[in-house]
């Protein structure tokens, strides 16, 4: 399978991240980087599905 990497920068103020999601065999890597620090979480595809379901859900309810 194809490793497909996005990278977002995220910033504000005094705080800066990397976000990169990433596919492998099946399972999707979700990296947050932020002071040298990393974090990830991995989601098989059904999970994913319902995570980014729930994160739609909670971007919807942010009022501008």
């Amino acid at each position: 399978m194809a490793k497909i990497k996005t990278l977002h920068k995220c910033s504000e103020d005094s705080y800066s991240c990397w976000i990169t999601v990433e596919e492998r065999n099946g399972i999707i890597d979700v990296s947050l980087e932020e002071g040298g620090r990393i974090n990830t979480i991995y989601l098989d595809k059904s999970t994913a599905i319902k995570f980014a379901k729930t994160l739609r859900t909670e971007i919807n309810k942010i009022e501008s």
